[in-house]
């Protein structure tokens, strides 16, 4: 009951810190003159992409802070949770999008139809693809430690140039935005200042990140019950958990019309997962991965490499088209449990 209980709190401060950052991501992204995709892509995606980034440095670096060797366990850990990211954001992700953007259908002025910046897109998911298949396959052929620290050095560079590049892009000015900041709305003392929507922001990573830990160690002690391994709960559970504020700041955009902030939260946190928590994987772990860790990366490749045909495609994206994503991700549930089986 306890547990069940953890579950819930966290989950609902989870979802009240994920309106308030869109709110607060908003009015910052228009005081310091961003397009819709550099916000989407980058303020956005990086900022929601903290919490679950927390599991792999907590479970590596701090056992290297401490003066540990990094054990059999740390490293399964680690290894999971930075392959379970951008296997959730590839596969659940964007079936979420999909089914709110149906579910919003009728009140949505674009309807069922997605309407993006797709030159923005089409650029986040290439850097992903490239990324995330140079880590998988670095983690599946053996190499020498020399190689595996100068990929990691070449994915961290690589994500910088990405930066860069968004930003310089810009794309579409920010449309339509908050009136008022939710935590300091408009009075005779004027708008909100620029640190209190910093603070705003701030404040509700920080509970994102609380809330999803406190959310990972409830799923944990559930799944420790059941018998589950280190290994798969990191890969699967605790992404699920952390990924979250992701997938409910992307539905809140939808919501509103707002397409290209929705998507480039999900893609832009893609091209983040693939370099930078991979990087870490890199120079802190064996970064060997077996089977379901191979699998997983599969899956999350084969989900953007149709996403890149639909993106190279004519017209808007139908929301249908990304109901496919989450066949893959029940896909790779049915093999893991029959891993478990075996």
């Amino acid at each position: 009951m306890v547990t069940v209980l953890q579950l819930v709190l966290s989950l609902v401060a989870i979802l009240g810190a994920a309106a308030l950052f869109t709110n607060a991501v908003e009015m910052l992204g228009e005081r310091m003159n961003l397009g819709q995709g550099a916000v989407g892509s980058v303020l956005a995606a990086v900022g929601t992409a903290l919490p679950e980034t927390m599991i792999p440095v907590v479970a590596l670096i701090g056992a290297v802070l401490a003066g540990e060797s990094t054990g059999a366990a740390a490293s399964e850990i680690g290894i999971g949770a930075i392959l379970g990211a951008p296997f959730l954001i590839a596969t659940l992700a964007m079936f979420i999008v999909g089914v709110a953007a149906l579910g919003f259908g009728r009140r949505r002025e674009n309807g069922t139809e997605l309407v993006i910046e797709k030159r923005t897109t089409r650029r986040d998911v290439i850097y992903f693809l490239v990324a995330f298949a140079v880590a998988a396959g670095v983690g599946i052929v053996a190499l020498p430690t020399w190689v595996k620290v100068l990929v990691a050095i070449l994915l961290v560079g690589t994500y910088a140039f990405y930066v860069w590049r968004t930003i310089v892009a810009g794309g579409e000015v920010m449309g339509e935005t908050p009136d008022n900041l939710t935590l300091w709305p408009e009075s005779r003392w004027g708008r909100a200042p620029t640190w209190a929507v910093a603070a705003q922001l701030l404040g509700t990573l920080g509970v994102m990140g609380l809330g999803a830990h406190i959310f990972v160690r409830g799923v944990e002690s559930a799944s420790e019950s059941l018998g589950i391994p280190a290994g798969l709960i990191s890969l699967v559970l605790a992404p699920l958990a952390t990924e979250l504020p992701e997938k409910f700041n992307s539905v809140i955009w939808l919501k509103d019309d707002k397409d290209t902030l929705a998507f480039g939260n999900i893609t832009g946190a893609m091209v983040f997962q693939s370099t930078l928590p991979v990087s870490l994987g890199l120079l802190f772990t064996t970064w060997e991965l077996g089977f379901i860790n191979a699998f997983s990366a599969g899956l999350a490749l084969a989900s953007g490499v149709v996403l890149l045909g639909f993106l190279l495609r004519k017209g808007p994206i139908k929301a249908y088209y990304l109901l496919g994503a989450g066949i893959l991700y029940i896909v790779f549930l049915a093999v893991a449990i029959y891993q478990l089986a075996l």
